[in-house]
């Protein structure tokens, strides 16, 4: 009686196997915004086409897959709710009478 769950059984339910509808708004708004930002900037230079370029970079790399994560936004939250949650834990088991000594 021994089951072997494989490592990919999410992927069923991502779109394309990778993105959820909130990474594909995500990067849809960004290169929306960068379109439009390319749009009204014609003829720029190489500092304003990096900074029209930003929104699409961003969202793109917010979106992009890694490893034992679902994305680079979900590793980024993760990251934040550790740092701001409380670090200290206080002990409150079954044994060692609640430990008191």
């Amino acid at each position: 009686m021994n089951y072997l769950i494989p490592a990919n059984t999410k992927k069923s339910k991502l779109i394309l196997g990778f993105f959820t509808w909130i990474d594909l708004i995500i990067f849809g708004s960004g290169c929306t915004i960068t379109i439009i930002l390319l749009i009204i900037f014609q003829g720029m230079d190489f500092t304003t086409a990096i900074i029209v370029l930003l929104p699409a970079l961003i969202s793109g790399f917010l979106v992009i897959p890694v490893p034992n994560y679902h994305n680079m936004l979900q590793l980024i939250t993760n990251i934040i709710v550790f740092m701001l949650s409380r670090k200290r834990y206080y002990w409150k088991g079954w044994c060692i009478e609640n430990g008191k000594e």
